[in-house]
């Protein structure tokens, strides 16, 4: 799970209805790709799901990103369709941060 939940201009009040929703399976596409520099088919493997889902995730991802940053709105990241590992001795493989890793299981 991400340490921080929601991210926001500092230089406004911002509108309670100016928010958007990014679900914890579209967090873990953007930390594993961008943060990690995983590949794709990479990510779809720690996620066990395949590369054309991550791929729609990553997109959805980052059209949320580009409306945060660019409109000024507030980013919650919560919900979604994922399985924290329970491996927390070892993580779960390359790129587990935390012992966290996202499972995606049915998507639209």
């Amino acid at each position: 799970m991400p340490e921080n939940n929601s991210f926001g201009p500092l230089n406004k009040s911002v509108d309670q209805n100016k928010h958007v929703v990014m679900t914890v399976d579209e967090y873990e596409t953007i930390r594993l790709i961008d943060l990690e520099d995983f590949t794709q088919e990479e990510c779809a493997r720690q996620m066990k799901v395949a590369r054309t889902t991550v791929q729609g995730i990553y997109n959805r991802a980052r059209k949320k990103l580009a409306e945060v940053l660019v409109n000024g709105k507030v980013l919650l990241i919560e919900g979604g369709e994922y399985r924290l590992c329970d491996e927390a001795e070892t993580g779960c493989g390359r790129g587990c941060h935390r012992h966290r890793c996202g499972r995606s299981f049915n998507y639209y």
